[in-house]
């Protein structure tokens, strides 16, 4: 079979943030607000993500998996512009879209990601749930999960839930029969030392993918290069993490950048090759480095 290539980025963060009105900075939104305006606006730049997606472009992936916190605050002047952005990386057919903690910042908003990018988070079978969502790209079984909830103030934690849980487990057994390379999308990583910014069902999540397994998990959400592996049914699960694609790099957190996984199968079974670009000086995206998977 032909290599097919899949592109990843996460974290986009989307500048420049609307002025909010002022019946929107209540609770939450009034810590993210000062936060943007002392400091996430000075290394959260346009300039530097429409560098990394016109670089990403140019390597013509097959498709491109974009792993959430697309909008800040979600005000709702957010959401229409973060569509326009999204439809310029690609079409629904070739974009797949997860929402991230910042995309269900508060409650009154909780819901305008899945209504926005429906058509970037729909499931190929009509009528089924809206997460997990299930996306056949040429070998590749995309399999998207939210874990995006709203959380109290100073806290970005995710929860996939006991719903969303029970119905990946039977969309995981089912898949275990077919032959596809099956990629589980997910925002928050499955490991986290901090407690404020872990997802609090990651146990549950990493029992089921130890039974019935997966070939790649991609994640955001920590804004740095990461892979770590978990234990499936067949071997270890590699599952890797990119910076935030609009960042300037700024204390312990590099420079934006995206990872490109060349994919296919051959007699000895999947192989999976991992090139990292990123920003380099000059807003010159460049390699970073290249590795084998699986």
């Amino acid at each position: 079979m032909a290599p097919f290539t899949l592109a990843h980025l996460s974290d986009p963060h989307l500048a420049p943030l609307p002025k909010p009105r002022l019946i929107e900075l209540a609770g939450k939104r009034a810590l993210g607000y000062v936060n943007w305006t002392r400091n996430r606006h000075k290394y959260q730049r346009r300039e530097v993500l429409d560098a990394l997606v016109a670089d990403m472009k140019a390597q013509a992936p097959d498709h491109i998996a974009v792993t959430g916190d697309l909008v800040n605050l979600a005000l709702e002047a957010e959401f229409a512009p973060a569509l326009s952005w999204l439809e310029s990386v690609g079409p629904p057919d070739r974009v797949t879209a997860i929402p991230g903690n910042h995309d269900a910042y508060v409650s009154a908003t909780r819901h305008r990601f899945g209504e926005t990018f429906l058509h970037y988070i729909a499931a190929d079978t009509p009528g089924a749930a809206a997460f997990p969502a299930v996306r056949r790209r040429g070998p590749l079984a995309l399999i998207s999960l939210s874990t995006a909830v709203p959380t109290l103030p100073l806290m970005a934690t995710g929860t996939l839930g006991r719903d969303q849980l029970a119905a990946l487990a039977e969309v995981l057994e089912r898949l275990a029969t077919e032959d596809v390379f099956r990629v589980l999308l997910v925002h928050h990583p499955l490991k986290s030392d901090a407690r404020q910014k872990r997802m609090t069902d990651s146990a549950d999540l990493l029992a089921l993918l130890k039974r019935h397994g997966v070939e790649l998990i991609l994640h955001g959400h920590d804004h740095i290069h990461s892979t770590m592996w978990f234990e499936g049914p067949n071997g270890n699960i590699p599952a890797l993490g990119v910076p935030s694609a609009s960042a300037l790099a700024h204390g312990r957190y590099p420079a934006a950048a995206y990872n490109l996984f060349k994919i296919e199968k051959d007699n000895a079974g999947w192989r999976c090759e991992q090139t990292v670009r990123g920003l380099g000086a000059g807003f010159q995206i460049r390699e970073i480095k290249q590795a084998r998977l699986i």
